[in-house]
């Protein structure tokens, strides 16, 4: 497994500055959601959702990315008070007992400067700021950074069949055109963070792609961030449901620092922080 550099970045929070790459990020994800392909809804209650947060920062977390609405393939958009009901308690309880970094995931502008103003962070936009006119307007008014995912058509019908003519050509010119498109609304282009979007639009093949030769969006000059934790192809491959692809979920990420991944998101921060520590002593030189 060839090892890639890794540019340091500094993203400027509200709280201070956030630098990536002197070592992996471990980004815990808490899905406030009843539908969530990888929990089963562990942490539909707000109070179930704090303790898992609490118990991700216990375990090491860097970051913690807090969701209302389930992204899954096929997943039904949920209203925007249903999504701040679901979030905002968490956001608030954990600002209450955590300085942690904390990213809002959504594509809902309200939710996000709902959620900002609650103590939230950084804006995880699944849409890359496509799917709320509004949503590009919050986050440069707010100032925070925002991590823009690539994705293939909705999550409603992003697993029917995704086809590319180059993979990693479209998805590059998505990044490219949603970081121009930022920038055009006022976002500082040192506060992104691009994600390629396993499985979001993609097949098998389309995924493992992207991972064995993760380093080809360094040309980007933005962070990483890699997603691979407990993702359906995973299962493909191992023949293991979603509550026992911790294994795979590992290996992937290896791979993935090791082309040079700033943060890694998943589900089981204990576990993947081991990964990351010691793919990062892998790492060096």
């Amino acid at each position: 497994m060839p090892v890639f550099p890794r540019k340091t970045y500094t993203l400027n929070l509200r709280s201070g500055p956030l630098e990536l790459g002197r070592r992996t990020l471990v980004m815990g994800i808490v899905n406030v959601t009843p539908d969530s392909f990888s929990d089963a809804g562990e942490c539909h209650d707000h109070r179930a959702a704090v303790q898992r947060a609490t118990e991700m920062i216990a375990a090491g977390a860097d970051l913690l990315d807090i969701g209302g609405e389930s992204t899954r393939p096929g997943a039904e958009p949920v209203s925007v008070d249903l999504e701040l009901g679901r979030v905002i308690p968490v956001i608030a309880a954990i600002r209450e007992q955590s300085t942690i970094p904390v990213s809002i995931d959504t594509a809902k502008a309200e939710v996000a400067r709902q959620a900002l103003a609650t103590g939230a962070d950084i804006i995880n936009d699944v849409s890359a700021l496509r799917f709320d006119g509004l949503m590009a307007d919050v986050a440069a008014q707010s100032g925070v950074p925002v991590i823009l995912m690539h994705m293939q058509g909705i999550p409603r019908t992003m697993q029917q069949n995704p086809v590319y003519a180059s993979l990693f050509s479209e998805i590059i010119a998505f990044l490219e055109e949603r970081m121009r498109f930022a920038e055009d609304h006022g976002i500082d282009r040192q506060q992104l963070i691009v994600d390629p979007g396993i499985g979001f639009g993609k097949n098998l093949n389309h995924n493992l792609s992207l991972i064995r030769n993760l380093e080809i969006f360094h040309c980007l000059d933005r962070p990483i961030l890699l997603g691979a934790s407990r993702k359906k192809f995973l299962g493909t491959v191992l023949d293991r449901p979603v509550q026992d692809r911790e294994v795979g979920s590992a290996v992937a990420h290896s791979f993935g620092i090791a082309a040079g991944a700033h943060i890694i998101r998943t589900h089981d921060v204990a576990f993947h922080r081991q990964v990351a520590l010691m793919s990062d002593a892998i790492r060096e030189p």
